[in-house]
């Protein structure tokens, strides 16, 4: 019975290997052996390309010009892509090139003492008239610490270039400051790590990184981060939704499904996250406004279950009216489901929303003055889609704010009164219509929002100068 090709090849390979044991080889060289490897890859290309001219003999006289990437293709098998010699490659080249970065280029926790040791032990001598706990270095003691780290490997170099000293503020001598110096070269290199870092879970090597990338990211950083030391592991797939959510939220508003990777270095998001990486406990205020925290993740999934009236995993439009104060207008509630991802219940036929799109509508509400929770609104205010909100608008939604406010007393404002109070607050730059961008530049849009979609905080915004005085008689007492 013939062999399978797999039988052969790992025959193959044995044979070879002993072979090489048994002649004594030295030990290859780095240099042999990339070479030994790029040998092998062009026997595995040309394989490849004998095949593909199997299956296609004009490519035997026409090259393939075109080839449908992956990346961009949803109808992509999952086997056919992890297959795919091309792909393979990449990830390979990709992981190589990053621990090369990360053992060549990155500085490690000795390397940051080290530089801390040598710009004390080159700092100039304290004047008498100078600040006795302020430490400097001038330039020549500066160039000394670069040629004595250079020695030690080129990824110094460039922490002590001429520019970066003169980046720093400089007293009468020419000496810069130790501590913002270094408090730099720190940031700096964890920007750097945490590049790499992002980079690894970069499946795509696009500079980008997708949502199931990013919850591989949030997933196995759970057990390296000490504030999430009690997280019981059953709630781990629920902590990395609501921790992905946040990064797509705020930095992927046109819901491309992408996060560049170097948006995400530049946003306070990761910085956020990043507060849990130390020892001593969050005060429970840090907690509570920290969305990567435990008790905030557990917070927002217990609202979910307590909304979650008849426990089928998803939230109808009856059990989302019941968030907050319960006073979101049924127009409102209405206007959420139909312009974001809900599902049909196959029983009743109703929409309801997942758990996700539930974490959207939270990020909304809570931060309701930031440019994308006033994209996430405006987009369900504009009924006319004509990117604008008019005086029927306004009209429409306030009229449901009303009917909310019935049992409250006599004393509503009339829907004239209220328009004419939004247009004075926004001052839109054409009469009579308000855009986003509008609301946006506005710094109260918000407010504007909030008292259209929600009777309450309407209430606590035309109420607001009668709920100073009374705080101001509690603090009195």
């Amino acid at each position: 019975m013939p062999l399978s090709p797999a039988v052969l090849t790992l025959a193959n390979a044995i044979e070879r290997l002993q072979a090489a044991n048994a002649g004594g080889a030295d030990v290859p060289t780095e240099q042999s052996m990339e070479a030994t490897e790029e040998e092998e890859f062009q026997k595995i290309q040309e394989q490849e390309q004998r095949e593909a001219e199997e299956r296609c003999p004009s490519l035997r006289s026409i090259p393939r010009f075109y080839e449908r990437k992956a990346a961009n293709s949803q109808s992509t098998p999952p086997d056919e892509e992890s297959t795919s010699l091309r792909p393979r490659v990449l990830r390979e080249a990709r992981s190589q090139l990053l621990q090369r970065k990360s053992s060549k280029e990155l500085l490690d926790e000795e390397d940051l003492h080290g530089i801390l040791a040598l710009l004390k032990e080159h700092a100039r001598e304290k004047h008498a008239d100078s600040n006795a706990d302020l430490e400097v270095i001038d330039y020549r003691g500066f160039s000394k610490i670069r040629e004595e780290l250079v020695k030690r490997g080129e990824r110094f170099r460039q922490f002590f270039l001429p520019s970066t000293f003169l980046k720093f503020p400089h007293d009468q001598s020419g000496c810069m400051s130790i501590v913002p110096f270094f408090t730099f070269v720190v940031r700096k290199v964890n920007l750097k790590q945490t590049r790499v870092q992002l980079s690894y879970y970069d499946a795509l090597g696009c500079g980008y990184l997708r949502e199931k990338d990013m919850e591989n990211f949030i997933f196995e950083m759970i057990p390296t981060l000490p504030q999430l030391n009690s997280l019981q592991e059953e709630f781990y797939p629920f902590y990395v939704f609501t921790a992905v959510r946040k990064f797509f939220f705020f930095l992927d508003p046109k819901r491309t499904g992408r996060l560049r990777i170097r948006d995400l270095l530049s946003s306070p998001i990761l910085p956020e996250l990043y507060e849990l990486r130390q020892e001593q406990p969050l005060r429970a205020s840090e907690a509570e406004s920290n969305w990567f925290s435990m008790q905030s993740a557990l917070k927002v999934y217990g609202a979910y279950l307590y909304l979650d009236a008849d426990q089928n995993g998803m939230l109808s439009k009856n059990e989302l009216s019941r968030y907050g104060s319960g006073m979101l207008t049924d127009i409102f509630i209405d206007r959420v489901f139909e312009e974001y991802q809900t599902y049909r219940d196959a029983e009743t036929g109703e929409r309801e929303m997942d758990y996700k799109t539930f974490l959207d509508f939270v990020l909304a509400m809570e931060n309701k003055n930031t440019h994308q929770a006033i994209q996430y609104f405006f987009k369900l205010i504009d009924i006319q889609q004509s990117g604008y909100i008019d005086g029927f608008t306004i009209n429409y939604f306030f009229q449901a704010v009303i009917q909310q406010l019935q049992h409250k007393g006599p004393d509503i404002p009339s829907v004239h009164d209220v328009k004419c109070e939004i247009f004075d607050m926004v001052k839109s730059k054409q009469t009579g219509l308000i855009s986003v961008q509008d609301l946006m530049e506005c710094r109260q849009g918000g407010t504007v929002l909030s008292m259209l979609i929600d009777a309450a905080a309407f209430w606590r915004y035309d109420n607001r100068e009668n709920l100073i005085m009374e705080e101001d008689d509690d603090i009195g007492l």
